[in-house]
């Protein structure tokens, strides 16, 4: 019995269960990965009725589909040599019997022999500084509200701080957030992101708070002012908290696909990134990113949003993302 399987089988078991927490998570990858399955997974099963044997001619059209996914080039073609040399030493020549191993290849993928975990690291008993950066547009400031609304459920006292004095009303918007979620907030648009970031971590630091999530700015245009203002920025929370950020997660809009692994690998290059968020899964056929951006950059994702309500920012599972894709498959 393969991986998926197996998965599969424990799944099944769970959803007989009409009501738990796990399972309406189930439900949310399923409804999440919609588009992606019908682009996809539709066209899979097609590609294995018109070859029910597997020849060089299936595999091309398979490398195809697999890069029309947002699976990037460099990965597909890992993936198709992984395949073919299963297909050899497994004596595999039927599409029936290559369909479960093409979906244990893609979990392995993600896995890469590796404990991945999507939990955030929040040391108890001390300050703990969560780092937001991303691209404007990409649904920054929301992902921060959605994390900081799950933590402030969880007990911690959270505060946000307004990092980003660039763009035009983004201290007001973080504000606001801040007041609908019920959490301590500072914002000083008239100072530099860096001394903004001090002052609010030495209030911080006074009101006790557990955790503390810093907005930054979103522009990547010019890489060197960034690169200089993340660098002074992590210098004042390292000074003032020591060991800290505790995370720096960078935020894509999945819908972008291989733009967002490009983004990705851009601010790697500036800032030492600890988690990805996948931002609009729901609204994008592009869900291969999530299997790409991890072989591609080395990074985890830490976090999917499949809709606009704070549940549907959700820690992600590898599990459950290839169930909800390949239910049916």
């Amino acid at each position: 019995m393969g991986l998926f399987s197996k998965i599969k089988n424990i799944f099944n078991k769970k959803e007989e269960i009409k009501e738990s927490k796990e399972v309406e998570e189930i439900k949310t990858y399923e409804k999440g990965l919609e588009k992606t399955k019908k682009e996809f997974v539709n066209k899979l099963n097609i590609l294995g009725i018109k070859y029910t044997k597997i020849n060089d001619y299936f595999f091309d059209e398979l490398e195809e589909l697999l890069i029309m996914s947002d699976i990037s080039v460099e990965t597909v073609m890992f993936m198709i040599d992984k395949l073919k040399k299963r297909c050899k030493e497994e004596h595999i020549d039927s599409f029936e019997e290559l369909k479960e191993v093409i979906v244990d290849e893609l979990l392995l993928l993600y896995v890469d022999g590796e404990v991945v975990s999507s939990t955030l690291n929040i040391v108890p008993n001390k300050l703990n500084v969560l780092l937001f950066v991303g691209v404007n547009g990409v649904g920054k400031t929301t992902s921060i509200a959605k994390i900081a609304t799950k933590l402030v459920n969880e007990g911690k006292k959270v505060m946000l701080i307004a990092g980003d004095t660039f763009r035009a009303g983004a201290v007001d918007q973080l504000s606001i957030w801040a007041d609908r979620v019920g959490c301590e907030f500072y914002g000083n648009d008239s100072k530099d992101p860096s001394s903004v970031v001090y002052d609010g971590l030495v209030n911080a630091k006074k009101d006790n708070i557990d955790v503390v999530l810093i907005d930054t700015a979103g522009r990547l245009q010019n890489k060197v002012n960034l690169m200089k203002e993340l660098e002074k920025i992590n210098k004042v929370i390292n000074n003032l908290c020591e060991g800290s950020p505790e995370e720096t997660l960078l935020v894509i809009d999945a819908s972008t696909g291989q733009n967002g692994i490009d983004q990705a690998k851009s601010f790697k290059e500036i800032t030492n990134i600890t988690g990805l968020i996948l931002t609009k899964m729901d609204g994008t056929a592009k869900g291969g990113i999530v299997l790409s951006i991890k072989k591609d950059t080395g990074i985890p994702v830490k976090f999917v949003g499949f809709g606009e309500s704070a549940e549907d920012l959700m820690s992600f599972d590898i599990e459950k993302y290839i169930y909800g894709l390949f239910k049916e498959f």
